[in-house]
């Protein structure tokens, strides 16, 4: 294995947990989210020479919210089976904190549009400011501060609960 190779495998055993989770946040399924990391970290090797001694973590980033955001373009193709998928959550009673957290937060981010779940996203699970957010998305300030507030209302009033604080990391 090459140097280049060495340091792409070091930037990818480093960042792949928090993109994975990134992506879980971005789409609210297990298998997508491990697709789209998987996806992201493939775009980044390719253009690791050019972006190495930059900031690969924000590339990273930004392919994967790029790539989850042209899927949300893309309809979604439904093959009919004769059996049907079990229903989420019979595997059992989810015991452990971690998982009730999980859950909660998926359940709150599943009630924002695509564009207003990015920008909490990118907003508060990746502290980024809003003149990077708006950046990265292509839109203005001012609307990346609209959308942060709308999402965070709409989160607040439909759940009751403390919606930042900690909960999003």
């Amino acid at each position: 294995m090459g140097r280049s190779d060495q340091e792409f495998a070091d930037f990818a055993a480093a960042a792949s947990g928090r993109l994975l989770h990134a992506a879980f946040l971005l789409t609210g399924d297990r298998h997508r989210a491990e697709d789209a990391a998987q996806t992201a970290l493939v775009r980044v090797y390719a253009s690791w020479r050019r972006i190495r001694r930059q900031d690969p973590y924000a590339y990273a980033r930004a392919v994967l919210v790029n790539h989850v955001r042209d899927g949300w373009r893309r309809p979604i193709r439904e093959y009919a089976t004769e059996e049907l998928p079990e229903p989420p959550g019979s595997s059992g009673v989810d015991v452990a904190e971690d998982v009730t957290r999980r859950r909660w937060l998926t359940d709150a981010l599943a009630l924002l549009t695509p564009r207003e779940r990015t920008v909490v996203v990118l907003r508060h699970y990746f502290d980024l400011t809003e003149t990077v957010v708006a950046d990265e998305l292509g839109i203005t300030v001012g609307a990346v501060k609209s959308m942060n507030s709308r999402a965070l209302q709409k989160l607040r009033s439909r759940i009751g609960e403390p919606v930042l604080g900690g909960e999003l990391r």
